[in-house]
């Protein structure tokens, strides 16, 4: 995977960030989703890479990024730590301004980085997500059956550790099995990839930190922002299978959110850019290519 992609360690705000690099044009940067690394986007990355400078970096916490240690305000897992590492490590790569792509917590992410950081992005594409507030504020049993991850990973430490890592490979296996809408959608080189990494206990820990902020700072932030939109163009794209498109109108939530936003389903589940990767490719290049006449 990511054969003509050079391999960096760049400082972010706090976390020294692993990625790949590859192309020319426009910086594109991808962000991945839980439990997963910069290795979601290896089927779609050689291709962006044809019109973009692609970034692929692992979120603090996860891959082979850096795992700093957290405290009672999980604030070192909070959204907007995460999108500034990015910010800086983009800074640092000689890109003042770029667009953005994330899935699941990476979308999570992106969104911050749009409202904190909008001189920086240009255009913001999220997922198979809606937003953070709109999940927590919208439960039912659907999505409390679906989503059950989310209160199980924010239980204190360290219950969703310790059970996690009794078998860390059959809890991946399981939560990706689960979310996926194709069978035999992944790789084996990519699953083995999410397995080592998250076969590390600190990633562990790093995963449910990341889902405490989500519930607690995060929302502070969110609910203090809810005044703001995200100004830049903003692209929705999501799974016809996954449970944010069969529970919400994902377009009318991110409506509340930002001010240009457009989007529609993909024929898939959970993991787009593996499920649907020339789908994915595609949607993304022509909303980040528009501006140009989506030429390529």
């Amino acid at each position: 995977m990511f054969e003509e992609f050079a391999t960096e360690d760049v400082p972010g705000e706090g976390a020294t960030i692993r990625l790949r690099r590859a192309g020319k044009g426009p910086p594109l940067l991808l962000l991945h989703g839980y439990p997963q690394t910069h290795a979601m986007w290896h089927r779609i990355a050689p291709g962006l890479a044809r019109d973009f400078t692609v970034i692929a970096a692992d979120l603090r916490g996860y891959g082979d990024s850096a795992k700093p240690p957290s405290d009672a305000t999980h604030a070192a897992y909070g959204k907007r730590a995460m999108a500034l590492d990015m910010v800086r490590v983009m800074e640092r790569l000689g890109f003042l301004r770029f667009f953005v792509a994330g899935h699941d917590r990476g979308g999570r992410v992106a969104h911050r980085m749009a409202l904190d950081h909008a001189e920086r992005v240009l255009k913001v594409a999220v997922l198979d997500i809606v937003p953070t507030l709109a999940v927590f504020e919208r439960i039912d049993q659907a999505v409390a059956t679906g989503y059950y991850h989310w209160f199980f990973l924010i239980q204190p430490y360290d219950l969703p550790e310790h059970l996690i890592g009794a078998d860390p490979g059959y809890y991946l296996r399981r939560k990706i099995g689960q979310w996926s809408g194709i069978k035999d959608a992944f790789a084996p080189e990519a699953l083995a990839e999410y397995l080592r990494c998250f076969s590390d206990p600190a990633a562990i820990h790093a995963s449910c930190e990341d889902y405490r902020a989500a519930a607690s700072i995060d929302l502070e932030h969110d609910r203090a922002d809810l005044a703001r939109k995200v100004s830049c163009p903003l692209l929705a794209l999501w799974g016809a299978q996954g449970l944010p498109g069969r529970s919400t109108d994902v377009l009318a939530l991110w409506r509340e959110r930002a001010a240009d936003v457009r989007g529609f389903a993909l024929p898939c589940g959970h993991f787009l850019a593996e499920e649907a990767p020339q789908a994915t490719e595609d949607a993304l290049s022509a909303f980040f290519l528009e501006e140009n006449g989506g030429k390529r």
